[in-house]
């Protein structure tokens, strides 16, 4: 019989990567139910058969780059417990920092009503409904599949200020669908990005990640079309790429927008830019 402590240590030889011991433990204490401080408690304790079977598959799997959510099927998110599928990308720190940027934007107005474009797993919606009770909360995928996960996340957390709409970026909206904010973290890389080929990313929806040659394309389309769904005075703001601050701020303004700035994630790199409709 195998002890937790020579079932970590075996996990992360394999998997030999900087994550591996707290890869190795997370899906270790996946498979027995409990928490990986149980598991750093108790590391005497045997591995059932059962449980060593399922264990090593979910290495083998993690060794070949699928995302340690993926295996889970769950990942935090704004200390949300979030399902997440191969449908929706896996949730990552960077994008808090979106849903910082969005509160500081709808501090003082009562009742707003936010779009989550692209809302994937439901992850920029979900936080923003969670925080602002009072909000109504549209979360828009051009992926039924993702949709649907969203949907599930908002009733496993309980929270009622939600609707979906399945959409291809505005196209399924009206004239009369109008928000105080559009939130996005739309596909920004482009077709020839080597991240790419890094850990995990060849795992997750290539839709949701790829815009097109230049990596712009998906927020480009997004500025030229959010002046007709905002508000008088409301805020556009997206997600993307490090190096995309410069030509994102250009967007922004060339389209008319106002109080254009950009906030950096806590890694310093320019992550998410904002910008304000012309009353």
């Amino acid at each position: 019989m195998q002890t937790i402590a020579q079932a970590l240590a075996d996990a992360a030889a394999t998997l030999a990567t900087a994550d591996s011991t707290v890869d190795a433990q997370v899906l270790l204490a996946h498979v027995r139910g409990c928490t990986r401080a149980y598991l750093r408690a108790f590391p005497e304790l045997t591995l059932t058969p059962a449980e060593r079977g399922t264990y090593d598959t979910l290495i083998r799997q993690r060794a070949t780059g699928v995302p340690v959510a993926y295996l889970c099927q769950e990942r935090e998110f704004w200390s949300l417990p979030l399902t997440v599928t191969p449908a929706v990308l896996v949730p990552r720190p960077d994008t808090e920092t979106l849903v910082e940027c969005s509160l500081t934007l709808l501090q003082g107005l009562a009742t707003p009503q936010v779009l989550d474009l692209g809302t994937g797993s439901g992850a920029i919606g979900l936080a923003l409904a969670h925080e602002r009770g009072d909000a109504s909360i549209t979360l828009l995928d051009t992926c039924e599949a993702a949709l649907k996960v969203a949907l599930g996340n908002a009733a496993k957390l309980k929270l009622g200020n939600i609707k979906g709409v399945h959409s291809d970026w505005f196209s399924a909206l009206t004239t009369t669908d109008t928000f105080d904010l559009i939130a996005s973290n739309p596909p920004y890389l482009a077709q020839n990005d080597p991240h790419l080929c890094g850990d995990s990313l060849p795992h997750e929806p290539r839709l949701a990640l790829v815009s097109g040659p230049t990596g712009l394309e998906a927020l480009s389309l997004i500025i030229q079309l959010a002046y007709r769904h905002l508000r008088p005075n409301g805020w556009l703001a997206l997600e993307h790429g490090a190096e995309q601050g410069p030509a994102v701020r250009q967007l922004l303004q060339t389209a008319g927008f106002l109080a254009i700035r950009t906030t950096r994630d806590l890694g310093g790199h320019e992550r998410v830019t904002q910008g304000r409709a012309n009353s």
